[in-house]
């Protein structure tokens, strides 16, 4: 279906990171951290949130590919160490998870048998060693769904234990609920910076949704660059993912690729419709419609996590979008 060569150009779209008004920030936040490493007194803490499908783990990931290890005097240095909350978690899982992303493999296995006291004291020997200046911890939200009470505060002690210890700043990264953290009282105060990725709203900052797509159009793997910008085009953009950068990012992966099956020179409103055609065969097509007649709906309330609802009842709660209107009116919010 398609040749080396546009699989090539597809590949490099999907791996495409824009880094956008709020990534900046974060990514500055982060730089800001690591420079805490070596001087005196506490290391501050940063929680980052965000609700599904905002981007957390593409800028963890871009984020670590600019900081990534290397050699120096004999020594692997470490600078970015990103790990994961694993499921389910345990004391002992949590920390094993933080050696074996240091890259202490066999080391790790060894502790495992022995206890948490013994892995804490090889996790903090092995990031000064290793030079590490910044502990990303994604996930985050897995300990306050798995863990209530003992067992959550015991691991959360023991995180504060290594910032202190090993004077590393930590961020936790995860959706809405991992906000709980802040409940335990030896974090409330440590979680200095506090940012949440947000869905782009068109009601509050239009001209971030257009940049982004901009910036998207201009990675599409074409010599010629598609046009986006258009009214029509931004609004339906908008309309089917809702402000969601990841269900965006897929439908224009789709596009991309009936552009390289159609071996045109560039993305058109042709292949915006074929790919929306696909995807939603059962409503009007909205690469078809007049912009008057294109409507949308944007976030009202993210995600929540409820963990006192009965057996009976799931305890998470879905994000919240306001009514299907005219983009006009959400313009004019």
């Amino acid at each position: 279906m398609l040749t080396d060569k546009q699989k090539e150009k597809l590949n490099e779209f999907r791996d495409v990171f824009i880094e956008y008004p709020i990534i900046s920030t974060v990514f500055n936040d982060f730089d800001r951290l690591r420079l805490g490493k070596g001087l005196a007194g506490e290391k501050p803490c940063m929680l980052l949130s965000g609700d599904t499908g905002t981007g957390k783990t593409a800028l963890i990931k871009q984020y670590k590919e600019r900081h990534l290890p290397q050699f120096i005097n004999g020594v692997m240095n470490h600078p970015v160490l990103v790990s994961r909350i694993p499921s389910n978690p345990t004391l002992e899982s949590t920390l094993a998870e933080l050696l074996k992303d240091l890259g202490q493999v066999g080391s790790t296995k060894r502790k495992l048998r022995v206890n948490g006291t013994r892995l804490t004291t090889s996790l903090i020997e092995n990031l000064k060693t290793c030079g590490t200046e910044l502990i990303i911890i994604d996930e985050f939200q897995e300990l306050i769904e798995h863990n209530q009470g003992k067992k959550r505060r015991e691991i959360a002690n023991r995180l504060k234990y290594i910032n202190d210890e090993a004077g590393v700043s930590i961020v936790l990264v995860g959706m809405p609920w991992a906000e709980k953290i802040a409940d335990e009282p030896q974090w409330s105060s440590r979680l200095l910076v506090r940012r949440q990725l947000p869905y782009f709203k068109l009601s509050e900052n239009p001209k971030h949704f257009v940049q982004l797509i901009i910036g998207l159009a201009n990675r599409i793997p074409f010599t010629e660059k598609p046009n986006l910008s258009e009214q029509a085009t931004v609004f339906a953009l908008f309309s089917l993912s809702k402000g969601c950068f990841r269900t965006l990012k897929y439908f224009l992966d789709d596009a991309v690729l009936y552009a390289l099956i159609d071996s045109a020179k560039t993305l058109t409103t042709k292949h915006l419709v074929k790919a929306f055609e696909v995807l939603f065969p059962d409503v009007p097509n909205l690469f078809t419609l007049p912009v008057s007649e294109i409507t949308a709906t944007e976030v009202e309330r993210y995600s929540l996590y409820k963990p006192e609802s009965a057996l009976d009842e799931d305890p998470f709660i879905a994000t919240k979008f306001t009514d299907r209107m005219p983009i006009s009116q959400l313009l004019r919010k």
